[in-house]
């Protein structure tokens, strides 16, 4: 379906990690300034207490490679949802391991 043709709304939560980093691997901000504008700075926002590896704190974690190159391909995406207008684009950043409350939830595999 074309971009152009489908229903309002797209799908981001897949793309958001590397396109984010396009930010950092472009020089625009330090790779901690990228993670604190998607993890700490919304969990604020949100009045979440997030964010901190203490004891007593749940163990949330998103483990990834910064530089890992792939090329953002819709028909691979987990989400119900295909719509995407980033579809071919190239990037680097992927997740490889989530962690929830310290149980993996998520391997990428290959």
């Amino acid at each position: 379906l074309p971009f152009s043709s489908a229903a309002c709304g797209i799908v981001g939560l897949e793309t958001l990690l590397p396109l984010s980093l396009e930010l950092y691997h472009n020089r625009h901000l330090e790779l901690i300034e990228v993670l604190r504008r998607l993890t700490i700075n919304p969990a604020r926002i949100l009045g979440l207490d997030v964010g901190r590896l203490v004891p007593g704190s749940p163990a949330d974690l998103v483990l990834f490679d910064p530089d890992m190159p792939w090329q953002i391909d819709t028909e691979r995406f987990r989400s119900k949802s295909k719509n995407a207008p980033f579809d071919g684009r190239p990037v680097q950043g992927h997740a490889v391991q989530t962690i929830v409350d310290g149980r993996t939830i998520f391997i990428r595999q290959g």
